[in-house]
């Protein structure tokens, strides 16, 4: 009589379906996921642009010269321009993903998931909009 613990020599193999290497390309919300993972090298990017940039003011203004030629090379306009691209689609994707992730309830009621991503739009568009006048004046 043989029991579960007896070891033999042709154990059956269980099948798994291979998984592509590039599976989430096969579904737009996928793909979605992973842009939005990947755009956060983008936006850390950014970040290390931004810190750059004011460590170079802070040195003077030779210092802060010298960087402003560094941006205007061609593969630094590119980096930046995609970079650009990818933090939009960063902050769209996470806005509509706001709703889910936050359920406000006033009255007992849930607010609507369009007002609330409506709420990071329009708070969106103020914050640029005060900056980019600091920024004109």
């Amino acid at each position: 009589m043989k029991t579960a613990s007896t070891y033999t020599e042709f154990h059956p193999r269980w099948h798994r379906t291979r998984i592509s290497t590039y599976w989430w390309m096969g579904r737009w919300a996928y793909l979605k996921f992973i842009l939005r993972e990947l755009s956060s090298v983008f936006v850390a990017c950014f970040v290390v642009v931004t810190l750059l940039q004011l460590q170079a003011l802070n040195r003077g203004p030779v210092q802060y010269a010298e960087f402003q030629r560094w941006l205007q090379k061609p593969s630094v306009i590119a980096l930046n321009g995609i970079s650009f691209l990818f933090v939009l689609f960063h902050a769209v994707t996470w806005f509509n993903l706001a709703p889910r992730a936050l359920v406000v309830r006033i009255g007992g009621k849930r607010i609507p998931d369009i007002a609330i991503a409506a709420a990071n739009y329009v708070a969106w568009l103020v914050l640029s909009a005060a900056i980019a006048w600091l920024m004109i004046v």
